[in-house]
């Protein structure tokens, strides 16, 4: 029987404590196995995040190199590669034996092609040399041949009968030799071997393991990791493969259309390049006729593809061509409020300044959305300390309805303007008063000004400091006459160049209680806005700079990093939108007065010396006559 101690269904201390230790072990596990889960989907993110963009640009780069070394290689660019690894086939790290056995294919190869070059070389002679030479030769080598085979017939002849017996018994001792091999050869199969074991399935395992403890865990210092938590490098090295993969992929889409795009161009040089060939063999069949035929070649275009604000940059940058004529970069910021000082707030806020200056009665603000002309319509005001009446078709919907409202609306808003001056006159989307066709579901009735306004603006006197500002977003689907005939004078309002964007970004984030650190670069927020207007900057500053935000600030810093992916998420303004806005304003009545002074101006420079030259030319061709 067992003791009475055994037999007590009490537990004692020690087991009692080693459960809970037991438990509190299952708990630490649980949570350490979610936060190493929760760290495998961060730091992922974090890599494609921080790492993704350069090793989506390393890769192209060195796809595109080799493309190159392809075309100057072969002289036509490569197939693109169709597996499943993709272009990781072409920039795979091969082991030593691997590189033996191609270098050994490289050597039998050139080895072989050696041997076929000699064989035909040797052929190619043998067939050069006469059949008189050929016969000499077999006459020559056919003596000795006699002498050997005469001296060799009296001894061979003994020698061979000699063999021949001798043969007999070696014949004897070979069979003999032969049945005893043979009948060891017996004793041998019967024998057994032994028992072969087969190579286990766990080998390859084990194995693995033993290399990743020899490479990982041998030489690693695990005294300070006592709780025994994840280690985030480890993770980086293993999901930076899994990103490195994933983006591959997509820069193998991409690589792909554009070597197919490359192939193209080149397959439409080609036929551009026959189709000149084919016009130049019929041009010198024409020259034999005459010397007219010279007089039809065109110079041979060397820059085909390039445009010529490309070549023009190119001239510039290796200091040819020293001053640049014709070409007007937009305006910065700082001329526009400089421009807008000049023309609304020094007339608007002084009666003798808008005495002695010409009178501008209304301003026209054009520029993408976003770019700040309801600011620069407010700022005057604020300068000027002028009423701001806002005469905008939303604005004004369902107010004064009909003819007699109109009327008196016109009336009251001139009558209190000139009582209470300045006033500023504010009409927004004003391109829509002049436009062709307004969509059914505007409602606002945007024409109910067209005719009385232009109207009202006429009986403005030099006496009264009223202006009208418009601002529009797309002034090219108004009709040119009577939208230019309203607005005296026009101002373009361009995208900020990096010094505004960089002052824009500094005065928001201190706006806002943004705090500037070493972690977070202005100029690479400045850099990377380049398009963004400054209506986007503000809302990616608010969307970032919350009241939760804000009160993590102490502990943790604003970042650059915090900020880039709210901007990839904004709308840029493009190049192409800007050269819309001049294309318009080279259209209106503004645009072509200045087109013809620049041209004034230049041919007043430039005719100084050929106007002298000319008068000479026809001098003397007059005396000539005479």
């Amino acid at each position: 029987n067992p003791p009475a101690q055994f037999l007590t269904a009490k537990k004692s201390t020690a087991q009692v404590h080693a459960l809970k230790v037991q438990d509190m072990r299952r708990v630490t596990q649980s949570m350490h196995r979610q936060e190493y889960d929760q760290a495998l989907v961060t730091i992922k993110e974090k890599l494609r995040e921080t790492e993704g963009p350069d090793m989506k640009e390393t890769m192209q780069d060195q796809i595109r190199q080799w493309f190159l070394e392809c075309r100057d290689a072969t002289g036509k660019f490569p197939d693109y590669p169709d597996g499943e690894e993709g272009s990781a086939e072409l920039f795979k790290q091969k082991s030593v034996a691997e590189l033996e056995r191609e270098l050994k294919e490289k050597v039998r190869d050139s080895a072989s092609a050696a041997c076929f070059f000699v064989r035909e070389i040797c052929h190619s002679l043998l067939l050069l040399f006469d059949v008189r030479f050929n016969t000499c030769l077999h006459l020559f080598q056919s003596k000795p041949i006699i002498k050997e085979e005469g001296g060799g017939k009296g001894k061979g002849g003994k020698k061979g009968k000699k063999g021949g017996k001798s043969g007999g018994k070696k014949g004897k001792d070979a069979k003999g030799k032969k049945g005893g091999k043979g009948k060891k050869g017996k004793k041998d199969d019967d024998d057994d071997e032994g028992l072969k074991m087969k190579e286990s399935k766990f080998t390859g395992d084990i194995g693995r393991a033993m290399q990743e403890y020899e490479s990982i865990w041998k030489l690693r210092d695990e005294s300070d990791n006592f709780q025994q938590k994840h280690d985030s490098e480890l993770i980086k090295e293993a999901k930076r493969v899994e990103v490195e993969r994933e983006i591959r992929q997509q820069v193998d889409e991409l690589m792909r259309q554009e070597l197919q795009n490359l192939k193209v161009a080149i397959d439409k040089e080609k036929v551009r390049k026959g189709k000149k060939s084919g016009k130049k063999k019929k041009g010198k069949k024409g020259k034999k006729s005459g010397k007219k035929g010279k007089k039809g070649k065109k110079e041979k275009d060397l820059t085909p593809d390039s445009t010529i604000e490309e070549l023009f940059e190119e001239l510039v940058m290796n200091g040819i061509i020293k001053k640049q004529a014709n070409l007007e970069p937009m305006p910065s910021l700082a001329d526009v409020r400089r421009t807008v000082s000049e023309l609304a707030c020094l007339p608007m806020g002084s009666e003798v300044v808008h005495k002695s200056a010409p009178l501008v009665k209304s301003l026209l603000l054009a520029g993408p959305s976003g770019i700040g002309k309801k600011m620069l319509v407010h700022a005057i005001c604020t300068e000027t300390g002028a009423n701001l009446f806002d005469l905008s078709a939303t604005n004004l919907a369902g107010k004064y309805p009909g003819k007699d409202g109109l009327r008196r609306l016109m009336h009251l808003i001139f009558k209190v303007g000139r009582a209470l001056q300045p006033s500023v006159f504010l009409i927004d989307d004003c391109d829509k008063m002049f436009k062709k066709k307004i969509p059914k579901s505007d409602t606002s009735d945007p024409k109910r000004l067209k005719k009385e306004l232009p109207k009202a603006m006429k009986n403005v006197k030099a006496e009264d400091r009223l202006l009208l500002v418009g601002c529009s977003r797309s002034p090219w689907e108004a009709d040119v006459k009577p939208f230019c005939s309203l607005y005296q004078r026009i101002l373009l309002i361009p995208r900020p160049d990096y010094a505004s964007r960089h002052l824009i970004w500094r005065r928001l984030l201190a706006k806002h209680n943004g705090i500037i650190t070493g972690a977070l670069d202005v100029s690479t927020l400045a850099k990377v806005t380049d398009g963004n207007t400054m209506g986007q900057i503000k809302l990616c500053c608010e969307e970032i700079l919350t009241e939760r935000r804000l009160a993590q600030m102490a502990k943790r810093p604003l970042t650059t990093q915090e900020f880039i992916p709210v901007i990839a998420r904004r709308e840029f303004v493009h190049s192409e939108e800007e050269e819309a806005f001049k294309k318009w304003y080279n259209k209106t009545p503004l645009g072509k007065k200045r087109a013809k002074a620049i041209a004034a101006d230049e041919e007043e420079a430039q005719g100084g010396g050929k106007g002298k030259g000319k008068g000479k030319g026809k001098g003397g061709k007059k005396g000539k006559k005479k």
